[in-house]
C-alpha cells in the first residue's frame, strides 16, 4: 500500500517525464527519485513507467494509477484548505504560464500588486512561447490567446487587447514615408518565425497579407527590442507601447488587430477557495492594468 509521499514522487515523474525533472521539482537527488519509484513499483507489483529516449512514459498500470494519485493530491489540498479556513491573505506557491508578451509587459505589474496584498504568497511566471501543459502540472494556471477545446479545464475569457504596427522615431526619420499599406513593401518587417507560431491567433502578419519576415523570432521580447532599436516595423501590443516612449504607431487607422486573453485552470481547482480567489484577483488585475496601459497610448 503506497502513502502520499510515494504518490507525490510518482506524480512528479509522470509530469516531468524524467527523474531529473522530477528531482528538480521535488528538490531531491534523481537517483533517490529512481529508487523511490522502484520501491513503489515493487509494492504495486507492476511497472509504472517505460523508459525510452524521450523519457519516462506511463505504462498501462501507471496510467491507471495517475487518476487516483491526482485525486489524492486534490483531496489533500481540500483538506489543508478546510483546516486552515479562509484567511484575509493568500499563501503558498502559485505558478502562472503565459505567452511572453503578456508575461513581460502585463503580468509583472499585476502580480507585484497581488504580492503586495498577500506577502505570504509566492508567485512564479513561466514565460514560454508555447502552449503550457496543465495536465502535467507545468503550471497551476495559464493565460492563453485562444480557448483550449480539450481536457478537463476551466476556461474564462479575461479581456480583449489590441495591437498595431509600430516603429521607432529614428527608423521613421531615416526611411521612406508610410502613408498607405502599399508603402509597407519598401520596409523591413519584424515578426514571428512562421513555422514556430504556436497559436493561430499570433499569426499577425498573415492577417495583413505579409508573407516575408526578414527579421523573425519566436519571442515577442526579441521582436519588441528590434522594433525599439530601429531595425524595422513590427506588430506591437498596445499595452507594451508605454515601455518604449520612442515608438510610434504606423498606419494606426489602417492596421489594427484585436485579440483576447483567456485564463485556463484545472477543472478540479474550482473546488479550492484559494485558487478561486487568486484567479479572480488575477483577472481583475489584468483588466485594470491593460486598461491603464492602453489608455497611455
Amino acid at each position: 500500500m503506497s502513502n502520499w509521499d510515494d504518490l507525490r514522487i510518482f506524480l512528479a515523474v509522470a509530469r516531468g517525464e524524467s527523474l531529473s525533472a522530477a528531482g528538480r521539482d521535488l528538490r531531491m537527488d534523481p537517483a533517490t527519485v529512481g529508487r523511490r519509484i522502484g520501491r513503489l513499483e515493487e509494492s504495486m507489483g507492476a511497472p509504472l513507467f517505460a523508459k525510452s529516449p524521450q523519457g519516462y512514459g506511463l505504462t498501462e498500470a501507471g496510467a491507471r494509477l495517475i487518476e487516483h494519485a491526482e485525486a489524492a493530491e486534490q483531496a489533500l489540498s481540500l483538506a489543508n484548505e478546510a483546516v486552515r479556513g479562509r484567511s484575509d491573505g493568500l499563501s503558498g506557491q502559485i505558478r502562472i504560464g503565459a505567452p511572453d508578451g503578456c508575461a513581460n509587459f502585463l503580468l509583472p505589474q499585476v502580480l507585484a500588486e497581488i504580492s503586495d496584498e498577500n506577502p505570504d504568497l509566492d508567485l512564479q511566471i513561466v514565460a514560454l512561447p508555447r502552449v503550457m501543459n496543465l495536465s502535467r502540472r507545468e503550471v497551476d494556471m495559464a493565460v492563453t490567446v485562444s480557448p483550449p477545446t480539450a481536457g478537463r479545464l476551466l476556461v474564462q475569457k479575461v479581456t480583449d487587447y489590441h495591437l498595431h504596427l509600430a516603429a521607432s522615431t529614428d527608423y521613421l526619420a531615416q526611411n521612406p514615408a508610410i502613408t498607405t499599406r502599399a508603402d509597407l513593401k519598401g520596409h523591413r518587417i519584424i515578426g514571428y518565425i512562421p513555422d514556430m507560431i504556436f497559436d493561430k491567433e499570433l499569426d499577425y502578419l498573415s492577417d495583413l497579407g505579409m508573407t516575408r519576415v526578414p527579421l523573425a523570432s519566436n519571442s515577442v521580447s526579441v521582436q519588441f527590442h528590434w522594433v525599439r532599436t530601429g531595425a524595422g516595423l513590427g506588430i506591437v501590443h498596445d499595452f507594451a507601447m508605454p515601455a518604449a516612449p520612442d515608438l510610434r504607431y504606423v498606419l494606426r487607422d489602417k492596421v489594427h488587430l484585436t485579440r483576447s486573453f483567456y485564463l485556463v485552470r484545472h477543472a478540479d481547482d474550482q473546488r479550492l477557495e484559494r485558487m478561486n480567489r487568486f484567479a479572480a484577483a488575477l483577472s481583475a488585475g489584468m483588466r485594470r492594468e491593460l486598461a491603464r496601459l492602453e489608455g497611455l497610448t
